[in-house]
């Protein structure tokens, strides 16, 4: 298993909005999750913006990139 670097998280994180899971990936994951949502980094960045992070908008831009 990888091990975790939390500064090197911090510095890639795509997320915009500031929460305290910023470069916690696990908890990040895991919060989404219990949402049934995505996280901000499996979205491109004008996406990210508007906060939907459902799985039907991830599959909506999955589908835009494959067209």
């Amino acid at each position: 298993m990888l091990e975790c670097s939390l500064e090197a998280n911090k510095v890639n994180c795509t997320c915009t909005y500031n929460c305290k899971r910023r470069g916690k990936c696990c908890e990040c994951v895991e919060h989404h999750r219990q949402r049934q949502q995505i996280p901000a980094c499996f979205f491109p960045a004008d996406v990210e913006k508007t906060y939907d992070r459902s799985f039907a908008r991830f599959v909506q831009v999955c589908q835009q990139k494959s067209s």
